[in-house]
């Protein structure tokens, strides 16, 4: 259907869109959204020192990061999710991985798209990610790329939040209300059992922003009480009839 509702997840490692997007997702999904999630990689070699210290190989530990993904997904509802399997630490993209991800953007058409902050000095596949995705954005828009394809128009990228929010010089500009999906969420980060250290860390920065978003939409003089929330940093303009 040419009218379907859509929205892209671009995420560097397998579990970034659990604990920076996992609530978008949910929630969009509710509102008739079909959300694919890109996974570059499944961050085994970074991301998984639990079970390297249990003693996996890689192979075995690339195999549980992947589970571990697709159980998220399915808790979050996810429409589709696709594995590109092309390592961490560092991530490296070839043309030929580009240009897949290009045909995923233009077969998806997305509304918008998630994806990393633009710096992120602890983590250089984030910031990597974050170019990549508005590299093949940017190519996706063009008429002379497979001329007789559907062209991209002009989703809005969203940057989720980094760890480290203060090294990173992001900024949020929109503040989601997940609290009708939170349990939605906290079942997805119970999935990524690699990263148990990372299920309350998220859970806090969750609530955190619940308390940004009540602040911004009206504080005690009758702003929405939301309980959990999650903050993203626009790249481009937005063009509203109404604010």
């Amino acid at each position: 259907m040419t009218d379907t509702k859509t929205a892209l997840v671009i995420s560097a490692h397998a579990a970034d869109f659990v604990w920076r997007c996992g609530g978008a997702i949910a929630l969009h999904q509710k509102l008739g959204y079909e959300v694919t999630v890109a996974c570059l990689s499944y961050g085994e070699r970074g991301e998984s020192a639990r079970l390297w210290k249990d003693g996996k190989t890689l192979e075995e530990v690339k195999a549980i990061r992947r589970t571990e993904a697709e159980n998220a997904a399915k808790a979050l509802n996810v429409h589709d999710i696709q594995f590109f399997d092309l390592g961490d630490y560092p991530l490296v993209v070839d043309h030929d991985s580009k240009m897949k991800l290009v045909d995923l953007i233009r077969a998806v058409q997305p509304k918008f798209m998630l994806s990393h902050s633009t710096y992120d000095p602890y983590n250089t596949d984030h910031m990597y990610t974050s170019q990549l995705a508005l590299e093949v954005r940017m190519i996706a828009q063009a008429w002379g790329h497979n001329p007789g394809e559907k062209v991209l128009g002009a989703p809005q990228l969203y940057l989720f939040e980094p760890h480290q929010t203060e090294q990173m010089g992001w900024k949020p500009d929109t503040f989601l209300d997940i609290t009708e999906v939170w349990d939605q969420k906290r079942a997805a980060i119970e999935c990524m059992e690699g990263q148990h250290h990372l299920w309350d860390y998220y859970t806090n920065v969750a609530e955190n922003r619940g308390n940004h978003f009540r602040r911004n939409s009206g504080g005690q003089a009758g702003g929405r009480p939301a309980k959990y929330a999650e903050g993203f940093q626009s790249i481009f303009p937005r063009t509203v009839d109404e604010l």
